[in-house]
């Protein structure tokens, strides 16, 4: 099975992808507009801080990049966000820990400090879990499109199930003998 076959196109979830891309997005843009604001160098290291977190002008470019993919993906919405999301999410939870390790070595080129490397293991959860909200789970319900999708037999049978259920709720037509009803009794 594929990932884009499980995935319904259109669906109440959606406004949470678009949600999350979109805050997470503008945070992102924020922060990178403020690193050019103070025209900081590319590869500068020296500690300039913004926001709390040490930055330069690499660092600030990359977070515009990433805050305006967001944005897009937010803009388009539907499972592009979501999958957007998911994959963003990724790579900053990917980017903390391996900053983790090179943290006050010569490889440090976007000059991060612990307090980055922090908000990158929290906004990639937030953006991953953005992403990622209502599609995995091991409890999603039965009305969820993702179940449905993952589970189309069984979502075959409840559904025929509930028809059955609601075609038995129905009061019974009265049958028709084809005989004229009398004119008083209508």
């Amino acid at each position: 099975m594929r990932l884009r076959e499980e995935l319904p196109v259109d669906h109440r979830l959606a406004t949470v992808y678009r949600y999350g891309a979109g805050g997470c997005g503008v945070v992102l843009l924020v922060f990178g507009a403020l690193g050019f604001a103070d025209r900081l160098s590319p590869f500068d290291t020296d500690g300039t801080r913004i926001a709390g977190m040490s930055t330069n002008g690499l660092l600030s470019l990359i977070s515009l990049v990433f805050g305006l993919l967001l944005l897009v993906a937010a803009g388009i919405g539907g499972n592009l966000a979501s999958t957007v999301n998911m994959v963003v999410g990724i790579l900053f939870l990917l980017s903390g820990f391996a900053h983790t390790f090179i943290l006050d070595r010569p490889a440090n080129i976007l000059d991060f400090s612990m307090t980055n490397v922090m908000f990158s293991y929290v906004m990639g959860l937030l953006i991953a879990t953005f992403g990622m909200y209502g599609r995995v789970s091991g409890g999603l319900s039965h009305d969820n499109p993702y179940w449905r999708r993952r589970h189309t037999r069984q979502a075959a049978r409840e559904s025929l199930t509930a028809r059955r259920a609601d075609a038995d709720a129905l009061p019974a037509a009265a049958p028709r003998t084809g005989a004229p009803v009398p004119r008083g009794r209508r």
